[in-house]
């Protein structure tokens, strides 16, 4: 694979996955305001959120949100040595004892939850317990779907096919609305039951049914008698053990959101969940794109031995996420509270609950280049199968993160809840940053990295200031309606990106004239 071809292929899978993304975003951010407008944010809602965490550690402990990670660059290695066949057979020395695990894993979470529930969320009341206990149970099997999901999401992206597994989070997100409109209507009470059922019928249709016709359409084939001491599987465990065993903050960041936030008290997770989701719009779209394009291609140039190719690969993808985030972060952090407002603030949503999630955004935005820089440095180490160093120095973080975060929330209450995410995750990725650019083959290149992505700070400070200063002025003469909320908020996000360019312009120019004095 020549570079330019690498680069066509790479830039088409990024706009598809981008495409993806962006649409599940948005239809994540109607599901929250829809959530937000019938049920509010209180003791209920964080119930609602206190369900997904049993479901989501399950899924975690077993490499499920790492599956695609693990996998591919098993089946690139057999795609690269033009044994196709042998992939399959690989696919499914790994997947049986897989399907095997979740499945046991759901059953003992689905027998342990109460316990879970009451020891992690010591605040809940009995009936507070007995209720995320009932939800809890109903989207376990959900975790089923996720997994095995997983797995046919790999091998698509393996072959180069992003589509299908691209519309599975639009597919999950749909069913969560679907569910919890659906439930207000027949019972005449909008409830978090409700949500819950959507969720576990979307994750069955989009996450598992629509993969596994994904797969069969790039050729999928499954050989149900292959052994269980194929090497392949042997593979597996070597690379997904430290992603098994190896929670890092990455993994626990949402959890320490929601444990931590649990003690700021009624309504603080919800706030909280409705600011992280909305910082991880502009997260999703920009750098989770890029590096769920770019992994499979890194992985091919690994195992086709092209390092060098593969090395400039990481660096235009790190150069271009980082400058995009921090554009991003600074136009979410100028505008956070008008952001929330439009978003959520209606009905059981008041705007006291406004002014709580739109601080927690503010302290949020700052993390969004840290998100994109570790979506690429990650997948930089995984594609080399060096599992163990993200894994190392993640829970190195998560052991430093839990003191932070314990001293930001008793402190500094909700703010400090997001600011310690911010700290933590900062701290992993600028150490994981360190060690990948101090290997023989990428020293100098972290310089021009920085100063490609740093030529974006002056952009978004610039345009994040007056975006602020023309929001705050026309909040005052139109007030805060929705309607004039949606007003400033576009008129803002305008002003960001004139002043922005107005400023990249006048710095380009500056440097070209310097350039040739």
């Amino acid at each position: 694979m020549t570079e330019s071809t690498l680069n066509r292929r790479l830039g088409q899978a990024a706009l598809i996955v981008s495409g993806g993304v962006l649409l599940s975003r948005i239809l994540g951010q109607l599901r929250e305001i829809i959530f937000a407008g019938l049920l509010g944010a209180d003791g209920i809602t964080d119930q609602y959120v206190a369900a997904f965490r049993i479901p989501d550690f399950l899924n975690y402990l077993l490499a499920g949100g790492f599956l695609s990670i693990t996998f591919i660059p098993i089946f690139a290695k057999y795609l690269a040595d033009d044994d196709e066949e042998g992939g399959w057979m690989a696919l499914s020395a790994v997947l049986r004892p897989i399907a095997f695990g979740i499945v046991a894993l759901v059953g003992i979470g689905y027998v342990a939850t109460p316990w879970i529930i009451d020891t992690i969320y010591p605040e809940f009341t009995a009936a507070q317990v007995a209720a995320t206990v009932r939800l809890t149970r109903i989207v376990l099997p959900a975790q089923i779907f996720f997994v095995l999901g997983a797995l046919f999401s790999a091998v698509q992206y393996a072959k180069g096919h992003f589509t299908t597994p691209t519309i599975a989070p639009i597919v999950y997100n749909l069913g969560i609305i679907t569910g919890g409109l659906a439930y207000a209507q027949v019972t005449g009470a909008p409830d978090p039951e409700g949500f819950i059922w959507g969720a576990l019928a979307g994750a069955f249709i989009g996450n598992f049914a629509l993969q596994w016709w994904g797969a069969r359409r790039v050729g999928m084939q499954l050989f149900l008698g292959v052994s269980w001491r194929h090497p392949a599987l042997r593979t597996y465990i070597s690379i997904a053990l430290p992603l098994m065993i190896g929670q890092s903050i990455v993994v626990l960041d949402e959890t320490f959101m929601s444990t931590f936030g649990g003690l700021v008290g009624d309504g603080a997770q919800t706030h909280l969940l409705y600011a992280r989701r909305t910082m991880f719009v502009p997260i999703g779209v920009v750098a989770q794109a890029a590096g769920v394009a770019a992994y499979p291609f890194l992985a091919r140039l690994y195992a086709e031995g092209k390092a060098k190719l593969m090395a400039d690969t990481v660096d235009k993808t790190l150069r271009w996420v980082l400058a995009l985030s921090i554009l991003a972060a600074g136009a979410i952090a100028s505008l956070s509270v008008p952001t929330i407002r439009v978003l959520f603030e209606r009905s059981a949503f008041k705007p006291d609950d406004t002014i709580a999630a739109g601080a927690a955004l503010f302290f949020y935005s700052f993390a969004i280049p840290v998100w994109g820089g570790l979506q690429v440095l990650n997948r930089a180490f995984y594609a080399r199968r060096q599992m163990w160093t993200p894994v190392a120095v993640g829970s190195a973080a998560t052991v430093l993160a839990v003191p932070t975060y314990w001293a930001m929330q008793r402190t500094f209450g909700l703010e400090g809840v997001a600011a310690a995410s911010v700290i933590s995750l900062s701290a992993y990725t600028i150490a994981l940053g360190l060690l990948w650019y101090r290997h023989p083959d990428h020293k100098g290149r972290v310089t021009a990295i920085l100063e490609g992505a740093g030529r974006a700070l002056p952009l978004a400070v610039g345009g994040g200031t007056a975006a602020w200063a023309v929001a705050a002025a026309l909040e005052s003469v139109l007030g805060t309606g929705f309607g004039a909320s949606l007003l400033t908020l576009l008129i803002a996000t305008a002003t960001y990106a004139l002043v922005a360019l107005a400023l990249a312009r006048g710095l380009y120019e500056l440097t070209r004239g310097s350039s040739t004095a």
